[in-house]
């Protein structure tokens, strides 16, 4: 199986075609793969307990690794220790890492 790295830009709040980013980390992590959803810039909103959040903890409920680029949120105020059930602040070195481990990107 192969290892992926889906980075999300785009707040959720704005725009509907982050649903069908989430659904596409879903289906690749149930065909068996290794997958890491992060989120960057406007895509940490979510992050936050909310409505929107219960995608991200289901993603994460469901074997992926959901992490939220800490730069990201201390831009929009959004404290480290309040984020959704299953995501985690991670520095953005964690998208090097990935990337020099050869995992296959996509950036929405």
């Amino acid at each position: 199986m192969s290892k992926y790295l889906l980075i999300e830009s785009r707040d959720p709040f704005e725009t509907n075609d982050v649903a069908y980013f989430f659904d596409l980390a879903s289906s690749l992590a149930k065909e068996g793969n290794t997958v890491t959803l992060f989120l960057v810039q406007n895509g940490v909103l979510p992050a936050r307990p909310s409505t929107r959040s219960k995608a991200l903890s289901a993603l994460s409920t469901a074997g992926i690794q959901v992490l939220a680029d800490e730069f990201s949120l201390r831009e929009r105020g959004i404290p480290a220790n309040r984020l959704a059930t299953g995501v985690k602040a991670a520095p953005l070195d964690v998208v090097i890492d990935q990337l020099a481990e050869g995992r296959k990107a996509l950036w929405h």
